[in-house]
C-alpha cells in the first residue's frame, strides 16, 4: 500500500528568530511529517537576522529523522540574493529552487522545483527534470487535472502539492506593507514583523480580499485540499505540502496525516481544520479550475 508523505513548506513571514526555534523544535519533535523546507524565501532584507539561526534549526530537525530542505529566495533583486542562491545551490545536500538562478546554479545536481518556479505543463516539467529536478511543487492556480497529466507523463516525478495555507500568489519588488505605513523600502523598520499571518487587504466594500506579506501577495482565504489517499495516488499526487501559520501547525499535521492514512473522512478533516484559529476561511476553488477563493467540500 502506497503512502502519502507530508512536508512542512518555508515559512514566508517575518517571525523573530526565538519563535521560529521553538516553531521548528515542536516540527522536529511533534509533528508526523517526513519532510521540512527552511530558509528565507520572501525578502532578502530578513537574512542578516535569520541567517543566524538556521544551522541550529536544520540540526534540531536532521537529529529528529526529517528531510531538511532550504529553499532559495523567490525574487532575487540584489547581489545579496543572488549570492545566497549560489551558496545553497552549491553546499546544500537539496535545495528547493524558487527562481530559475538556483536551477541554474546547481549544476545537475537534485533540486526540488517550487510553487514559484512557472512549471505548467509537462514539456517544462521534463526539460527541469533533466536538469536535475526531483520534486515537482505546482503553481497553486494550476488545476488539479493539469497537476494529474503532469504527473502520468513523468512518473519518476514526486509531485508535491500544496494542500494547506494561504496560497502565495505572486512576489513584486515593491513593498506593500511598507508602502501600507508610509514607509519606503529601503527603510521599512521590518514593519512586517508585526503580522504574522501577514497583512489583511480589503476591498472598498470592506469584505477580506487578499493578504499581503512584505513584497508577497497571498490570498486571504486558507487553501485546504482534504481529498482522501486513494484519490492523490490516483491522480499522482506522492506528498501534500503545509504551509506555516502562526496557529498549532502540530495539530493541522495530525489532521492530515489522519487524511491521508486513511483514520478520517475528508469531512471529519475539514470539521477539525475549522476548530482551529485560521487566519482566513478555507477554499479550494483553483483545484477545480474554479476562482481560488471559493470552497467546496471534497
Amino acid at each position: 500500500m502506497s503512502k502519502i508523505e507530508l512536508s512542512i513548506g518555508p515559512n514566508f513571514f517575518n517571525w523573530p528568530n526565538d519563535k521560529l526555534v521553538d516553531f521548528y523544535a515542536r516540527i522536529a519533535d511533534e509533528a508526523p511529517v517526513e519532510r521540512v523546507y527552511i530558509g528565507e524565501t520572501i525578502c532578502g532584507k530578513r537574512m542578516p537576522f535569520n541567517d543566524k539561526v538556521w544551522p541550529e534549526i536544520y540540526e534540531r530537525l536532521a537529529n529528529a529523522g526529517k528531510t531538511v530542505v532550504f529553499s532559495t529566495i523567490a525574487l532575487p533583486v540584489t547581489v545579496r540574493d543572488r549570492k545566497s542562491i549560489a551558496a545553497l545551490s552549491e553546499d546544500a545536500e537539496l535545495i528547493e529552487a524558487n527562481d530559475i538562478a538556483g536551477v541554474h546554479k546547481r549544476s545537475g545536481k537534485p533540486f526540488v522545483g517550487g510553487p514559484f518556479l512557472n512549471i505548467y505543463n509537462e514539456q517544462t516539467a521534463k526539460v527541469l527534470m533533466n536538469l536535475g529536478m526531483e520534486t515537482f511543487c505546482p503553481p497553486v492556480e494550476l488545476p488539479l487535472n493539469s497537476v494529474e497529466t503532469i504527473a502520468q507523463a513523468l512518473p519518476d516525478l514526486t509531485v508535491e502539492l500544496f494542500a494547506f495555507g494561504r496560497l502565495p500568489l505572486a512576489v513584486s519588488g515593491r513593498c506593500y506593507h511598507a508602502r501600507a505605513h508610509k514607509l519606503h523600502k529601503d527603510n521599512c523598520q521590518f514593519i512586517c514583523d508585526r503580522d504574522p499571518d501577514g497583512m489583511d487587504v480589503t476591498t472598498l466594500d470592506d469584505q477580506k480580499f487578499l493578504s499581503a506579506n512584505g513584497i508577497q501577495t497571498l490570498s486571504h482565504s486558507v487553501q485546504a485540499i482534504t481529498l482522501g489517499r486513494d484519490e492523490l495516488l490516483t491522480k499522482g499526487i506522492g506528498r501534500l505540502r503545509l504551509s506555516p501559520h502562526d496557529i498549532d501547525m502540530v495539530a493541522v499535521a495530525e489532521i492530515f496525516r489522519d487524511l491521508v492514512d486513511g483514520k478520517i473522512e475528508s469531512g471529519e478533516a475539514e470539521a477539525r481544520l475549522q476548530q482551529q484559529p485560521l487566519p482566513g476561511a478555507l477554499a479550494n476553488g483553483y483545484v477545480t479550475g474554479k476562482p481560488g477563493h471559493l470552497w467546496q467540500a471534497d
